[in-house]
């Protein structure tokens, strides 16, 4: 005998709906859809009030780089001797023991804590627990002694010898290094973060191959990302990489990356990395000319921007212009040019006006004041010109100055480098110093050229240039006067004892506050003298997907800096209840 389960109304509620009428019946099951409806919108908003989205494994990122990579290795791809692909790709596969934190700060990379001795001398690290090389391998102390050892051998020729000369490095166990310096240097923790080879590897290769086998085209690091495959093109015999593909490392000192996957396909042009963004062949490129940006931006593109610890600046060459040995001059010359006129007009505003040899991010930096107008600034370069003994004269539009029996005339040479922002810049400025009524002539050299036949030798009048300051913004090597000679880079041969002397003292100084107020009286003193006129900070640019997210770049001091938080950087979400939600 069948029998099933009824509820007890069942055969009531059956009754009664038999007994509705058609009208009353549509009414009944109209209002019943309306509560189910209600009831599921309600439990669909209290599941989202309680619940949030947290990133999640998968994804692929596509990087546009210019040029191909041929050392992907920390020691070598620096601007001396690697392309931007080498930088790039050496960020990504390779860990320090620091990591930068783009806010002049450091956090622990493959180290676990770090040690600094009161006298400033002595810096000791201890390495976390279970670190991994890509291929499996342990990380101990003695990688990092072999790396910093390598980086000292001359034989190597490696960019990275200078900042580590003078410093002894020993294992004290398996898990710890100690770093000794012969005095105490306050950036030395910028060393730090210098990407570490497994010796394990790279102990068996001569250092005659140091640069060209194979483990600079295919490395074997330890950070966020380790080589997953190489595409290659055959060019008159030669295998040329096409696009290098990245998975995430799940072993990574800070946390396997969310994006599983990211891919660099190279290019050999400015103009085919932003055709490539607008045919959505590749989803990020960086670095390039603040006028693509612009035109990018305006199309709906996503323009990530920040300022680089970069100075631009004229620098008058006392030795070889007699002019400028008037200090007159050099005051008439900056007070002629408006800054935040030339960044929004050849820079498209991706820039930051500098009154000082300090940019943004670093210690020293102050805020540009707002500046006068332009003819309240002409009127003021020209009466400190006339006070200076300078004369005028309107029918040739020219300056001159009798000393002793010989006439200056406020005439001379600006060269600068051919790169497009550069040029722009510098013929801005012959406009604006011609107004003044100094005649200028700009000359444009190769970029190797103008390092070695004009930069290295000081052979030029004025030179419009950039400096590349470290993460702590230290101006010792551009502005020191033991620098002053080539390979020194103090390219204006600026000579102030004071001004040594703060350097000096601002390299020992530990104290961020201390440090703070000595170069706030150096800036003076460089005011004062007015060796140079500084002009601005260029900005990173880099055009991004609108769909990664996690970006947090703070400031950088090299393009390839834009992935220090790449571990953190998602395109995929979960939802989870918030409880189960890991803490920030």
């Amino acid at each position: 005998m069948n029998s099933r389960f009824t509820f007890p109304l069942e055969g009531r509620f059956a009754l009664a709906l038999k007994s509705f009428s058609e009208r009353e019946n549509q009414i009944f099951f109209t209002a019943m859809g309306v509560l189910v409806g209600t009831t599921i919108v309600l439990l669909i908003g209290v599941n989202y009030s309680f619940t949030t989205k947290i990133p999640a494994e998968g994804g692929t990122l596509v990087e546009g780089v210019l040029n191909t990579p041929a050392h992907i290795n920390p020691l070598l791809a620096t601007s001396e001797i690697g392309t931007d692909a080498d930088r790039d790709l050496t960020a990504l596969i390779y860990s320090g023991l620091l990591r930068a934190d783009g806010k002049n700060g450091f956090i622990p990379d493959l180290a676990e804590s770090y040690d600094v001795s009161t006298d400033g001398l002595s810096y000791t690290f201890i390495l976390k627990p279970d670190l991994e090389w890509h291929d499996g391998k342990k990380i101990t102390a003695s990688d990092i002694v072999f790396t910093v050892r390598t980086a000292q051998d001359s034989r190597m020729k490696s960019p990275k010898r200078a900042s580590w000369d003078g410093v002894n490095v020993e294992q004290i166990d398996e898990m710890t290094v100690r770093f000794t310096l012969k005095k105490p240097y306050a950036p030395f923790l910028e060393n730090a973060t210098m990407g570490i080879l497994p010796e394990h590897i790279w102990k068996n290769i001569d250092y005659n191959r140091f640069d060209t086998n194979k483990y600079n085209r295919e490395p074997i690091g330890s950070g966020s990302y380790k080589l997953k495959s190489i595409e290659t093109v055959t060019k008159d015999g030669d295998e040329i990489p096409v696009s290098y593909t990245l998975k995430s490392f799940s072993a990574f000192a800070l946390g396997k990356p969310p994006i599983t996957t990211v891919k660099f396909v190279f290019y050999r042009s400015e103009e085919a990395l932003v055709q490539a963004v607008k045919t959505g062949s590749v989803g990020a490129v960086n670095s390039i000319s603040s006028d693509n940006a612009y035109k990018l931006s305006n199309e709906d593109f996503r323009i990530e921007h920040t300022s680089l610890p970069r100075v631009l600046a004229v620098f008058f060459n006392q030795n070889e212009q007699p002019i400028f040995v008037d200090p007159a001059v050099r005051k008439a010359l900056a007070l002629a040019v408006p800054k935040k006129e030339i960044v929004d007009k050849a820079l498209s505003g991706y820039g930051v006006p500098l009154n000082s040899p300090f940019p943004p991010g670093t210690i020293g930096y102050k805020i540009v004041d707002t500046e006068k107008s332009r003819e309240e600034n002409l009127a003021s370069a020209r009466v400190t010109l006339e006070k200076a003994g300078w004369k005028f004269a309107s029918t040739t539009n020219t300056w001159t100055k009798q000393v002793k029996k010989e006439t200056l005339s406020l005439r001379f040479e600006l060269v600068t480098s051919e790169a497009l922002e550069l040029k722009t810049v510098a013929n801005e400025l012959k406009s604006y110093w011609e107004e003044l009524g100094a005649q200028v002539t700009v000359r444009v050299f190769a970029t190797g050229d103008l390092k070695e036949t004009i930069i290295r030798p000081r052979k030029f009048d004025a030179l419009f240039f950039g400096q590349v300051l470290g993460q702590g913004g230290d101006p010792y090597p551009y502005w020191h006067s033991s620098q002053r000679l080539d390979p020194g880079l103090n390219v204006s041969s600026y000579a102030n004892t004071k001004a040594d002397k703060i350097l000096d003292d601002a390299r020992a100084e530990t104290s961020p506050i201390k440090r703070e107020k000595l170069y706030g009286d150096f800036n003076d003193e460089i005011m004062k003298d007015v060796p140079a006129v500084f002009m601005y900070a260029p900005e990173f640019l880099y055009v991004f997907p609108k769909n990664v997210r996690g970006l947090s770049h703070g400031y950088i001091k090299v393009p390839s800096e834009r992935f220090l938080n790449i571990y953190e950087w998602y395109i995929n979400t979960d939802n989870v209840w918030r409880i189960f939600a890991p803490s920030s």
